[in-house]
This record gives C-alpha cells, structure tokens and sequence, in this order.
C-alpha cells in the first residue's frame, strides 16, 4: 500500500509517498480502505509549526478519513466487512467530559493520520456513515462537522428561535451555519466578500455581514438581533475577534471557542467580559457519542458537507497548496 509522511514539518517539500506493506488486523481492530482523506486548519498550523498541541515528524498526516472495512481482526462486533465507516478526530473519547491525556493521541500529529490507502484502527474509534453521502463528503466530517455540532449542541443545546453567529467560510464555519439552519436557529454569519456572502445565503444565512466593511462588527450582529445579542457565536478567529464576539453576545451567551485563525487583536479586556455576562466555552472537537448523533442527524435530514474540491491521492502536495491559498469555499478533501 501506499501512504504519505512528513519526514519533518517546515515545507511542503517534506511530504513524501512511501510504499509500506499491507498490515493486518489484531484483535478488535478493523481495516479500512481509506477512499478519501479531508484538509483542516490544524494540517497548515502543523506544517508551520503553530500548532498549540504537541506533535511528532514523521507521520501520516491529517486528521479525517472515511472509507470502508475490509477485515476484521478477531473478537470485532460493532462493524462487518463492507461497513462505510468514518474515524473520531480522538481515537479513545467515546464520551463524557474531555479527557486530558487524549490531546497527545490526535491523528496526523502524535499518531499516523488518515493519508493512506488502508490504515488499521481499533473498531472502536470509528462510526458507520450516512447512506446519502458519498465517501468525499464523509471525509469532510470528523473534525470541522463535529467541531461545529459540539459547539451547538452542549452541555446547553442552542434551541429552536435562537441567533448564531458564525464567521468566516473556514470548515466549521460552514457546518455551524448548515447545522444551525437544521436545529431551527437564526444564523447571521461574517464574511470578506460579496460572492461568499451570495454563498453563505444560499446555504442558509439569514443575515451577512462584511467584516472588512464593518469593522465593528459585533455591534451589527447585535443590532441585527433586535439589540439583545446573539445566542451563541462561533468563535474560530480567537484573540484577533473576541472582543468583537463580546460586543455581539447576550447576556448569558455562549461564545464557544474553538480556533486561532486571528492572531491580531489586543489582549482580553476583562471588564468586558464581566460586563458581558458571556460564558466562554473551549470546544476540543467532540467524543464518538456526539459524532453518532450528528451522523444520525445528517442522515435523517439529508444534509451533505460543502466540498470545494476533491483532489486524487497523487495529487497530495497540490491539495495542501490549494487549501494554503485560502481561496477555497468548502472542504478540501483528497480523494483515494
């Protein structure tokens, strides 16, 4: 089989395809023929060596894999052979509050991720997927999909009449909006540009605002909320936008954070997030528990992942390229 690694991180020069040999399953371990693989922010953090978790050279990069199980290594019950499956981003959380020894076992940074053409895994660490989606869009799931459905769905669920905000057109952006849209919730999303905006309406927006044009642009999403605030915000840009979150938020909001896109910005005012009455709540992408039930909501509602562009598995280096220019609308996905 075929795989590709990171000798080091640094450059793109450093991704290599090896030959390796085919493995076999141990017991309750499966393998899977891996037919897509998905690029995420954290797959560009890694290559420049900004991401804040620990890492290892020499792996198989990226996090989200989906294909379908091919063998089964003795004592397996949850999956047959010719089961469409797709991986949890963390391989040992089935559920319940984070456990903290898991964020040195993620794939594509401390273990062999999902850029290969068969990959051995505990049965465990894997869900079946929806009939309807194809093995491109399953692929775009396990970690921006189930980032977006954490942060929406607990401990406090957002309900139905209830205003999110998103931002930007990243992977959890998107899912946030089709997600919210599904649970009955108001999305008003920000973005740079016109098209995306058209984009961002057509999946679902009710109300976009431009970022570049509105500069203060919490005040707006506040005044577009009937001047109470936004229910939840889905905050991918960090210290660059929080302040603006807080601007945005009700009082007794959620502001859940989950990324570090903006490295701009000054440092927390504390007062005003007292004053907000906010809770902010880091969101580490989600256990297999929460993965399941996104996945049987997807499948009941028909919901299909935005794909940008499926690159072939030989064509690795260019998807990474692509993804880096940051001109995509979608997942970009690597397709085996």
């Amino acid at each position: 089989m075929q795989s590709y690694r990171f000798s080091r991180f640094g450059s793109l020069d450093h991704l290599r395809m090896h030959d390796e040999a085919l493995p076999s399953p141990g017991r309750g371990e499966v393998l899977v023929k891996v037919h897509a693989s998905s690029l995420n922010y954290r797959d560009l953090a890694l290559l420049h060596g900004r991401y804040p978790m620990s890492w290892s050279d020499g792996l198989v990069p990226l996090s989200d894999g989906a294909g379908e199980i091919v063998a089964l290594g003795e004592g397996c019950r949850r999956f047959a052979v010719g089961d469409r499956v797709c991986n949890n981003f963390f391989p040992e959380w089935f559920g319940g509050p984070f456990p903290l020894e898991q964020g040195a076992r993620q794939y594509g940074s401390n273990l062999d991720g999902w850029l290969c053409q068969y990959k051995i895994v505990g049965e465990e660490t894997l869900a079946r997927i929806p009939d309807h989606l194809s093995f491109v869009e399953a692929a775009a799931l396990p970690c921006a999909a189930l980032t977006a459905w954490t942060a929406l769905t607990g401990p406090a669920p957002i309900r139905a009449g209830d205003t999110v905000l998103t931002q930007g057109t990243g992977g959890v952006s998107l899912f946030a909006v089709q997600l919210a849209k599904l649970m009955g919730a108001r999305v008003i999303a920000t973005t740079s540009s016109a098209d995306k905006a058209e984009k961002l309406k057509a999946l679902g927006a009710d109300e976009v605002i431009d970022y570049r044009a509105a500069q203060n642009w919490g005040e707006r999403a506040r005044a577009l909320s009937g001047g109470q605030g936004v229910d939840r915000i889905i905050e991918v840009g960090g210290q660059g936008t929080l302040e603006q979150s807080l601007a945005a938020i009700a009082a007794g909001g959620e502001i859940a954070v989950i990324g570090f896109l903006d490295q701009g910005g000054a440092a927390l005012d504390f007062m005003h997030y007292f004053k907000s009455g906010a809770t902010l709540r880091r969101i580490a992408v989600g256990h297999r528990e929460g993965l399941e039930a996104m996945l049987r909501a997807i499948g009941q509602h028909g919901l299909r992942p935005v794909v940008d562009q499926a690159f072939s598995f030989g064509d690795a280096r260019a998807a990474f390229e692509h993804f880096e220019a940051r001109r995509h609308f979608g997942k970009v996905v690597i397709q085996h």
